[in-house]
């Protein structure tokens, strides 16, 4: 929305300037976007006369004009045909940069004569679109003066309007908001009802549903043609461009009060009705911008006996518009349902200022006095004969009271405002003050309750004026204010980034075929909108999707990935059947070689899985095999458990029918792992690491072969070698498992290495042998392991 500061003074009684009313609109909440100050784009342009205009010596088309300027007289070659002596026109010097041609001038010569400046069209200057010649000014205008004064130019603001302000889209609104501020005061509507001579001939009726409220009239004997320029310039000044007079009086209207109006050429409707509703299937219009609209039943059409003649609230028809040879103009003030009319422009993609204002909510009680402002202007440049104003409908019901306490103003914005502050402000807006109850005008129909009431008297106070009060300080929580999950979540990210994995953040939702493969698919979970055909079932794993993140990733060369992904999952659609996990995938792709580098990426992946549940605190954990879901391989997966029951993460490599399904190149490896079903730390106060203990005595170690069951864990051995001495003892792991040739069938061979650490003294032999009984003791105890021979 744009104004000038000559237009908001014929609504505003005020000595401010640009600056004061930018501040103040600013203040009000009004978001000044721009300024647009031809005062400095045209600072360098002044008037010149032209004294003498003679024939270029080598161009039939130019002229050598000698011309009176602010620098003195120069010699100045132009090429406009009404260069000649005596013209009063607009001189751009050396050096300055002209906008319509964006060039900076300089002295250069112009077929073998140098000229020593330019002569300007309106084009040039961006004042018009005429370009046929330089400018014709007054001769009464002395010459340096300005273009600016020369023009009667000054400075447009342009500033951005709120969905819930449409009265701003008019220039009396913002003035009425600005009086309020106190920048100056509202000058009195003068807007008075022109008497009809004679009953309106055309019949108006409305269907409720497309148009509640219509009001017209008959203006007979008009003489159309361009308007004066005093309109002209107004319209130009807010980026409008002057079409004629009836128009332009319309256009006009729209932008001082925000009240649309049309007129048609009364000659060209057909019959004595027009009639506002709804449009019919196979009805088409064609429209002022010289577009054909079909119309339909959810459209909202004004209507002669031959059909559609204008787009209700949008856009005129081209068959009904007004010319040069219309005397008989029907003038149209409506109002129109914003959703419907909104939906319209959507539609049929049109974006008028008409349906711009109209979408927002126009005064639905402006139709009768839009008609009266319209009726004046047109009968002062066009002249002709009125008749009686026809209106049909009714308008919306006007808001409705609302009880006030203005101690709510103190208790909800902190501002001290006396009671008589508070009336004046929320009169000078036109509200309706009676005691306790403020009724909201006409305009205002987003105020709806009290704590509306108090936003308006803030923002016209001052939001500056808002008290700044610290909050009273709250102490924090001796155990921090993040919960143990989202400690947990945190501590998951550091601990995954650090051992080189990219956080991936996928969507909450994948394929339902996708869901099924991984042991969803309820109903429940399925969506009812979702926002893409791929995306609609809750996911019961963030696998799927870091699956097919890895897959696009390699499909572009980025075949070796390392992505995790800490979120939700869900079981069912109840809050109990939400999960947090953290889900990792490595995708080994390492580049082509006849040397095999690095070891088997599954221990990798175990590794870091054990890392993350040892820097989350985790217990310790059994090791199964064999019971992992359908997805991951059945000989290279595992479970963490806690116990019998309690499955703490599972790992592994995915199938090969899984990622086949899902378009990926294998192999591909995973782990899942619930921080939920982590147990909780004991409230046992704090807890510190015992003292760093180091022996200088070196480490010895001994390899144990043992024979156990086949289907028998290896940690299941580990761990009662590592508690048969633990004052000794400092690790123990597996460095070999074999089955086959002289293994007795059913079993297997797992070689362990142990690390005995000495403590105070070498050991002996005997005592080395002594530790070595109990290992072997402790192994055949646990799961029956007899040393192998």
């Amino acid at each position: 929305m744009k104004f000038t500061l000559s237009w908001l003074k014929e609504h505003l009684d005020t000595t401010a300037d640009v600056g004061a009313v930018v501040e103040a609109m600013t203040m009000a909440g009004l978001e000044v976007e721009h300024v647009e100050d031809p005062g400095k784009t045209l600072a360098a342009f002044t008037v010149a006369k032209i004294v003498e205009a003679v024939q270029h010596p080598n161009a039939d088309k130019l002229r050598v004009c000698q011309v009176d300027t602010k620098d003195g007289r120069l010699e100045i070659v132009c090429g406009a045909p009404n260069a000649r002596a005596g013209l009063t026109t607009i001189y751009a010097p050396i050096g300055a940069y002209v906008p319509g041609s964006g060039v900076t001038l300089e002295a250069r010569p112009v077929r073998g004569v140098v000229s020593n400046g330019m002569l300007c069209s309106a084009r040039e200057l961006e004042i018009s679109e005429e370009s046929d010649g330089i400018v014709e000014l007054s001769d009464d205008l002395p010459v340096g003066a300005s273009a600016v004064e020369a023009f009667g130019l000054e400075a447009a603001i342009d500033f951005e309007v709120t969905p819930n302000r449409p009265d701003w889209l008019g220039v009396r609104g913002i003035a009425r908001d600005l009086a309020a501020a106190g920048l100056g005061t509202l000058k009195p509507d003068a807007t008075a009802a022109v008497k009809g001579s004679f009953p309106c001939p055309i019949e108006i009726r409305v269907d409720g549903d497309a148009c509640p409220v219509f009001a017209g009239r008959l203006i007979r004997g008009v003489k159309n043609g361009p308007s004066p320029a005093w309109l002209q310039q107004k319209l130009v000044s807010v980026g409008l461009r002057p079409i004629n007079a009836l128009v332009d009086v319309t256009n006009l209207v729209s932008q001082d009060r925000c009240r649309p109006a049309h007129v048609y050429d009364a000659a060209k409707l057909q019959g004595p009705v027009i009639e506002a509703r709804l449009g019919r299937e196979g009805e088409s219009i064609l429209a002022l911008d010289g577009k054909t609209y079909a119309v339909g039943p959810e459209i909202c059409v004004i209507a002669d006996a031959s059909g559609p003649v204008c787009l209700g609230g949008v856009i005129g028809g081209e068959e009904s518009g007004c010319s040069d040879e219309t005397t008989d103009v029907f003038l149209e003030c409506a109002w129109f349902d914003p959703i419907r009319t909104a939906q319209t422009g959507r539609t049929l993609g049109i974006n008028s200022d008409a349906q711009y204002r109209f979408a927002r909510g126009v005064d639905p009680e402006s139709p009768v006095p839009g008609l009266e402002l319209a009726t004046q202007l047109i009968l002062q440049l066009c002249g002709g004969e009125p008749s009686e104003v026809r209106v049909a409908g009714h308008a919306p019901a006007p808001p409705k009271a609302i009880a006030f306490d203005r101690g709510y103003v103190k208790k909800l914005s902190g501002l001290n405002v006396s009671p008589a502050r508070i009336d004046d402000i929320l009169t000078k807006l036109g509200f309706a003050v009676d005691g306790d109850a403020v009724t909201p005008p006409s305009w205002r129909r987003d105020v709806e309750g009290k704590a509306d009431l108090v936003e308006e008297v803030a923002r016209i106070e001052g939001f500056d004026a808002l008290p700044a009060e610290p909050l009273p300080e709250i102490a924090r929580p001796a155990g921090g204010v993040l919960t143990i999950r989202q400690r947990r979540m945190r501590d998951a990210r550091r601990a995954m980034a650090a051992r080189g994995y990219a956080e991936a953040i996928t969507w909450s939702f994948m394929r339902q075929e996708w869901a099924e493969m991984f042991g969803g698919g309820d109903p429940k979970l399925v969506l009812t909108n979702p926002i893409a055909s791929d995306l609609s079932t809750m996911r019961p794993t963030a696998l799927g999707n870091l699956i097919d993140a890895a897959a696009r990733n390699a499909r572009k060369g980025f075949a070796d990935a390392a992505l995790f992904e800490v979120g939700p999952n869900f079981r069912g659609d109840q809050p109990a059947d939400q999960w947090t996990a953290v889900t990792a995938l490595l995708a080994p792709h390492s580049p082509k070689h006849w040397a095999k580098v690095g070891g088997d990426p599954l221990f990798a992946l175990k590794a870091d899985l054990l890392a993350l549940l040892e820097e989350l605190g985790a217990p310790q954990l059994q090791v199964v095999q064999g019971q992992n879901a359908a997805w991951w391989h059945p000989g290279r997966s595992a479970r963490l458990q806690l116990g019998p029951k309690v499955v703490i993460a599972e790992f592994g490599e995915l199938h090969p029918r899984i990622l086949k399904a899902l378009d990926a190149e294998g192999p591909m490896l995973a782990f899942e792992l619930s921080l939920d079903a982590i147990p909780e730390p004991k409230k046992k106060g704090v807890k510190t690491k015992a003292a760093l203990e180091l022996s200088p005595l070196m480490p010895l170690t001994r390899d144990f072969a043992f024979l156990v069951s086949a289907d028998t864990p290896a940690g299941d051995l580990v761990r009662p070698i590592l508690g048969a001495d633990k004052a000794l003892i400092a690790d123990a792991r597996v460095f070999d498992v074999y089955a086959g040739h002289g293994v007795p069938e059913g079993q297997k061979s797992v070689a362990i290495e142990v690390v005995v650490q000495p403590r105070e003294r070498t050991l002996t032999d005997g005592e080395i042998e002594g530790l070595s009984s109990r290992i072997v003791a402790a192994a055949e105890k646990a799961v029956g392991a007899k040393l192998r021979g």
